[in-house]
């Protein structure tokens, strides 16, 4: 794998959550997360790359002080998106990254209890549904959402390179599946649940993405 200098940081970031989790500190630790890098490095992504990736450590990072476990809640970053397929159906991909995170952390001496907490955390970011009083997931879903927050240029960029993930899906399947996620999104009762994230976040958030409902449906914009 080519070490360029953001793969040599996000390196030095997996080795001290790993180690912060209880993992062995041995070389198959760095293999490991190498491993990880060349799954968010697939050529077919576009929006779900390490940009992502990064972005969403940097939240946890952050805002670490809000987590019960932070290094637990960094794992399930690392791999929530670790195994991604656009064609996949449902909740495949996170189910199927959940399992990988399951197996690594295990092999790589991970407690077993903060690896059911791992996995649990990545299974979360299928629906983003989180319970109340869970910190962790909050963190959690709040970082992968973080992006509908963006200002209005960045977000139409990560709306075009979610259409480039799914090229295969022919335009008018496409726009009702977009219009489907979007409109979820917009039923939850709230897209972000970590207090200092929400009172910043939620307005913006919701106005990307309605705007970009409405642009998918031909309706004028709801501020429901």
């Amino acid at each position: 794998m080519r070490q360029t200098r953001a793969v040599v940081d996000l390196l030095d970031r997996w080795r001290a959550a790993a180690r912060g989790a209880g993992a062995r500190p041995d070389p198959d630790t760095t293999r490991a997360g190498e491993q990880v890098i060349a799954r968010w490095r697939e050529p077919h992504r576009h929006y779900h790359t390490l940009t992502h990736l990064t972005a969403v450590l940097d939240v946890v990072d952050q805002h670490a002080d809000l987590a019960a476990r932070a290094d637990a809640v960094r794992l399930a970053a690392w791999f929530h998106d670790a195994v991604y397929d656009p064609r996949a159906p449902g909740d495949a991909n996170e189910r199927d990254s959940a399992t990988l995170a399951e197996s690594v952390l295990t092999g790589l001496g991970v407690p077993a209890p903060t690896v059911a907490e791992v996995r649990r955390l990545v299974l979360l970011t299928a629906g983003h549904t989180v319970a109340p009083g869970d910190r962790d997931g909050a963190l959690l879903c709040d970082a992968d959402l973080a992006v509908l927050a963006a200002p209005p240029a960045r977000y139409e960029r990560y709306a075009a390179a979610i259409r480039r993930e799914y090229a295969h899906v022919p335009e008018p399947a496409f726009q009702a599946g977009r219009a489907a996620v979007l409109t979820g999104l917009l039923a939850l009762p709230a897209l972000f649940r970590s207090p200092p994230l929400a009172s910043r976040w939620e307005e913006p958030a919701r106005d990307n993405v309605r705007r970009e409902l409405a642009a998918l449906t031909g309706e004028p914009e709801n501020a429901g």
